[in-house]
């Protein structure tokens, strides 16, 4: 018990000091990585605003992702009041889908008291996730980290820790200095 006491002091350091770095290496197929595994250990009762920036939030693949790490975030232990998404705007055919898909999203949240902000860059690139609590998330596939199930009906399709992962980095820093954007 002493032992785990003295790791926990020395990680609370280590945050305060902003060294603070956790590499999580998701391997191709892997499963187990749903949001809840992947975020919940980073939420507690202080985190009240996030900032998300993933040029990928414009297919119905990846709204449906960027909803469910919504839902995780209502679900708690948080008491998340605002997301900040920063993503691109889909030029192609599903321009309006994404308008439209984004607004429901705005929409639906207010309805548990969350404002959704969204803002629109041509030039963003990287994917990172960061917490007012100065938690900072980098994944290389941004949310979008999940395969495709084979099927509506087969096992995984609802519960993402049962579905394969494509392969990528996930960096979880804490930065006592966290800028808001």
């Amino acid at each position: 018990m002493d032992r785990a006491e003295q790791i926990k002091r020395h990680l609370e350091q280590e945050k305060e000091e902003g060294k603070y770095h956790n590499q999580i290496k998701i391997a191709e197929n892997a499963t187990g990585f749903s949001y809840d595994n992947l975020f919940k250990p980073y939420l507690n009762e202080t985190l009240t605003e996030v900032w998300v920036e993933d040029p990928y939030i414009r297919q119905v693949h990846q709204l449906y992702n960027f909803l469910r790490f919504c839902e995780m975030l209502l679900k708690g232990p948080c008491k998340v009041k605002t997301i900040h998404l920063l993503t691109t705007k889909d030029e192609e055919n599903g321009k309006s889908q994404q308008i439209n898909a984004l607004n429901e999203i705005k929409e639906s949240l207010k309805n548990y008291g969350l404002t959704l902000e969204i803002s629109f860059s041509s030039s963003i690139h990287d994917r990172e996730i960061r917490f007012n609590s100065g938690w900072v998330i980098k994944i290389g596939r941004g949310l979008d980290y999940f395969k495709k199930t084979e099927g509506r009906f087969s096992v995984g399709y609802c519960d993402f820790d049962l579905r394969p992962c494509h392969e990528t980095t996930v960096d979880v820093f804490h930065n006592k200095h966290t800028k808001k954007t």
